[in-house]
């Protein structure tokens, strides 16, 4: 199967604030033209302070998950020390890159908070990494993107940040066929998670 059979389109975005790190995307799951399932889920915790949204393959996903949460506990364990954010983006990134000769067919973005503050980082399927305020991936960003920019203030409040990034994930939808069927946003502030799902 050629990688062009694997397209499986998808939005994910991610906003930090003053306030927190809000992470987002659709719950679409396609292969071509095909949908495989409405109730995907593209939004992972990783302990009790950080997580990614990705699109791409939803089992390459699901693995880079497994793989970064047992790292980190482990690393975490260890050390007797809570690892920070850039550190754990650092560290999926030498995962990433471990695999590029058979690479992980996803685009991750990464956040949380440690005694530093709150970071966002967006990654690529060969471990490039990249800190900003804001980012979208998958076939959707293009259209995510400029909600985002139009709207972006770092000031935003985290339930101000989570509306955006469900703005921003809603006007994917309207435009990429291979986008769609709910949203799943979570925010990361130093009270914990708050998550919210919509269906559409």
């Amino acid at each position: 199967m050629s990688y062009e059979r694997l397209v499986t389109g998808a939005t994910a975005v991610g906003i930090k604030t003053d306030s927190g790190v809000v992470l987002g995307a659709e719950r679409r799951i396609s292969y071509g033209g095909y949908i495989v399932s409405r109730a995907g889920k593209k939004v992972f915790r990783i302990g009790d302070r950080m997580a990614m949204a990705a699109a791409g393959l939803v089992g390459d996903m699901q693995t880079l998950h497994r793989i970064l949460n047992a790292e980190i506990m482990y690393r975490e364990l260890i050390t007797s020390s809570k690892m920070s954010v850039r550190a754990a983006a650092k560290l999926l990134s030498a995962i990433l890159y471990s695999y590029k000769l058979m690479p992980f067919i996803s685009e991750i973005i990464f956040g949380g908070h440690d005694e530093n503050g709150y970071h966002l980082y967006v990654l690529d399927p060969v471990g490039s990494v990249i800190e900003d305020d804001y980012a979208a991936v998958g076939t959707g960003a293009p259209i995510s993107i400029g909600i985002i920019e139009a709207e972006y203030k770092k000031e935003l409040s985290i339930e101000n940040a989570m509306e955006l990034a469900i703005k921003a994930i809603k006007a994917a939808i309207s435009r990429d066929a291979v986008s769609g069927d709910g949203i799943d946003v979570i925010a990361i502030t130093k009270n914990g998670f708050v998550e919210k799902s919509i269906t559409l």
